[in-house]
Parts: C-alpha cells; structure tokens; sequence
C-alpha cells in the first residue's frame, strides 16, 4: 500500500445535517447543540467523523432546497436531512414539502451522496387526511431512495419521559429541546449516524 493511499483512508467522513432549529441548536449553547453534542458522541467512540453543521432556523424543505447545493461541496461524504416541520407548522401542503424533499433527495443522489432522513410524525390539528399525507413522505422517499429513515427526534425523547413528561425536556416555547434533551436524542440517533458513516466505501 503507497503512503498516499494510507493518507487517503486516514480522511475522516465528512456528513453535512441539513435541517431547520433542531439541528442549528436554537436556544442553546454552541457545545449543547444537536451537531456539537452529536460529534463528541462519535469522538468518544473513536469515530473518524467530521459534521457539519447546516441547520437554520426557521427553514422549510424550500429553505433547504434553495441551499443544498452549497451544502454538498466536494469535501461532504453523506448528509442527513432533517427537515419538515416548519412546513407543518406553517400549514404548507404536504405535495410541495414531498416534491422539496424528493429534489433534496435527487441532488444527494447526482453527487454521490450517501444520505439518511430523519422522520417527522405531525399532529393532526390540519385534520388527517393532512397528517396522513405529511407522515407518509418520509417512508416513502427513504424507500424510493433506498436510504435510511430514523425516528423523529421527539421518539427519543417520548421514550424517555412519555407524551406527559415530554414538556421536561424542552425549552420554555415548547418546541425546542434543552441540552439535556439533546443528549437523550443524541444516544437514540448516534448510533444510525455512526452506521452511515461506516456505510462510506
């Protein structure tokens, strides 16, 4: 083996996660967000990873879109994408949050991308034929995809606590988990991350 090909392996995977506040790390201490907590998760298993932090607060798929293709620079190996529910917060339809993610999707594909989508359960206070219409783009875009689908970020946290005590671990708006509530996703999503990077040939 050259020494060149050695340097080579020693690179570490690069993952972009593009997604809206959650992934940012809204409310929180940079060392307490999502990226931040999740990264020294994978250093302390001596994971040759490297994130990427492309979260922005307040962004739709269409945000997410309009920045995917300078996300994936020539350095990123694999993005996770976490987004969507800004779309159902603000009632957007369900056709154009999945026609979004499909092009997010599509780019990842072209580039050579290994990708994972986080999943969003919504509520169904836009009825359910809405909510029906809005779970049902995450399966079905990881399968047409043949890519990796996680549970929403909330999973963890219900799992923890129960729908009742999930209150505990969010932040005084109610929609942003605390520090603490990070690292209870962080554990739950590790070790899909850790999977994916390995997935890197």
């Amino acid at each position: 083996m050259t020494i060149a090909a050695t340097a080579a392996q020693a690179e570490p995977v690069t993952i972009a996660a593009l997604g809206d506040s959650l992934t940012a790390g809204y409310g929180l201490d940079t060392a307490d967000g999502l990226v931040s907590q999740l990264q020294a998760w994978l250093d302390e298993r001596g994971a040759e990873v490297k994130l990427i932090n492309a979260g922005l607060s307040g962004d739709t798929t269409a945000g997410g879109l309009a920045r995917v293709d300078w996300t994936l620079t020539d350095d990123v190996d694999a993005m996770i994408v976490a987004l969507g529910a800004n779309d159902y917060l603000r009632g957007l339809p369900p056709a154009i949050a999945r026609e979004n993610m499909d092009s997010i999707l599509a780019a990842a594909e072209a580039k050579g991308v290994e990708t994972m989508i986080v999943e969003l359960d919504v509520g169904a206070n836009y009825g359910t034929d809405y909510k029906a219409e809005f779970d049902a783009i995450y399966p079905e875009l990881a399968a047409q995809y043949d890519v990796p689908l996680v549970p929403s970020f909330f999973d963890a946290l219900i799992a923890q606590a129960g729908q009742e005590g999930l209150l505990g671990y969010l932040q005084s708006d109610g929609l942003h988990p605390t520090a603490e509530g990070v690292s209870i996703i962080v554990e739950a999503l590790g070790p899909a991350v850790l999977a994916l990077a390995e997935s890197i040939e």
